[in-house]
C-alpha cells in the first residue's frame, strides 16, 4: 500500500476550529501523510495551502453540500483542495435504505450527481453509516443492493466500524464490493452505536482482515467521538497501523 495514511479531520473538529494550522502540524508530526476534509465551505483554499506546506495530501473530501441547491459550487471547492474524490457522507432519508425502490432512487441521485462531479474532474462516492447495513432487502444488506444500482464510476467509502455495527461481516462485505471500494474509514471501539471510539487496534474490529480485504483503498482513520485525548488516540492508531504494515 503506497498511499499515505489519512485522517478524517472531523476527528479533530474542535481543535481544528480553534487552531487549524497547529492541528494540521500535530497530525503531520505524528506521521500522517494525508487528511480528508469534511467542511468544504470553510476556506478550502486556506486548507490546501496549509496541507501543501506540511506535505499533506488531501485524500478526499466529504461534501454533503453537493446534495443541495448548488452542487457545482460545493464540488468546485472540493476540486480546489487538490483531491479527485468527493464523498457524499449521508443526506438521504434512512427509509430509502429499507426498500428496493428507495435504493433505486438513491442510486439515481448519486449517478446523476456523478456526472456533475466529473465536470469538475472528480469522482463521486458514498460513505455509509449503520443504517445502510442493518436493513435487509431481499435478504441482503441494503448497501450490497445499492452497489448494484450505482453506475460504475460511483465508488464507495466503507466506514468499517459502522458497517460492523449494522451487522455486516465487514471483510466479506469488502470482498463482495471489490474495486468499488476506494477508501476505508478505520475506527474501533466496542461495536455499539452510542459509545465513543478507541484507538484503532484497541477495540473489537478485525483490522488486519479489513486491510487485507481492500488492499488498494485509501486508509482513513476517524473518530466520531473520543472519551480521552484524541491526539493520543490518533497517535496510537498510527503506531498500530505502522506495526501491521511492518509485519
Amino acid at each position: 500500500m503506497s498511499r499515505p495514511l489519512s485522517v478524517q479531520l472531523y476527528s479533530v473538529r474542535a481543535p481544528l476550529a480553534a487552531d487549524r494550522a497547529g492541528t494540521l502540524e500535530r497530525l503531520a508530526a505524528m506521521g500522517y501523510g494525508a487528511v480528508e476534509a469534511f467542511d468544504v465551505d470553510d476556506d478550502p483554499a486556506g486548507l490546501r495551502r496549509l496541507a501543501d506546506g506540511l506535505g499533506l495530501v488531501v485524500s478526499g473530501a466529504h461534501v454533503g453540500q453537493a446534495l443541495g441547491a448548488d452542487p457545482d459550487a460545493a464540488l468546485d471547492a472540493v476540486a480546489g483542495l487538490g483531491t479527485t474524490l468527493a464523498v457524499i457522507p449521508a443526506g438521504f432519508p434512512r427509509e430509502e435504505f429499507t426498500t428496493r425502490d428507495g435504493l433505486a432512487r438513491t442510486a439515481e441521485r448519486l449517478n446523476s450527481l456523478a456526472g456533475t462531479a466529473a465536470r469538475h474532474g472528480l469522482r463521486l462516492g458514498y460513505h455509509n453509516h449503520w443504517w445502510e447495513l442493518e436493513p435487509r432487502v431481499a435478504g441482503r444488506h441494503a448497501l450490497d443492493v445499492l452497489a448494484e444500482f450505482l453506475a460504475p464510476e460511483v465508488f464507495l467509502e466503507v466506514d468499517t466500524y459502522w458497517a460492523a455495527v449494522g451487522g455486516a461481516d465487514v471483510p466479506a462485505l469488502l470482498g463482495r464490493l471489490g474495486d468499488r471500494v476506494q477508501a476505508l474509514h478505520l475506527k474501533d471501539g466496542p461495536g455499539t452505536k452510542d459509545d465513543p471510539n478507541v484507538a484503532v487496534g484497541g477495540g473489537t474490529m478485525p483490522v488486519p482482515e479489513l486491510l487485507a480485504a481492500a488492499p488498494d483503498a485509501w486508509r482513513v482513520v476517524e473518530f466520531d467521538a473520543c472519551a480521552g485525548d484524541v491526539f493520543g488516540e490518533l497517535a496510537a492508531s498510527r503506531a498500530y497501523l505502522d506495526a501491521l504494515a511492518a509485519v
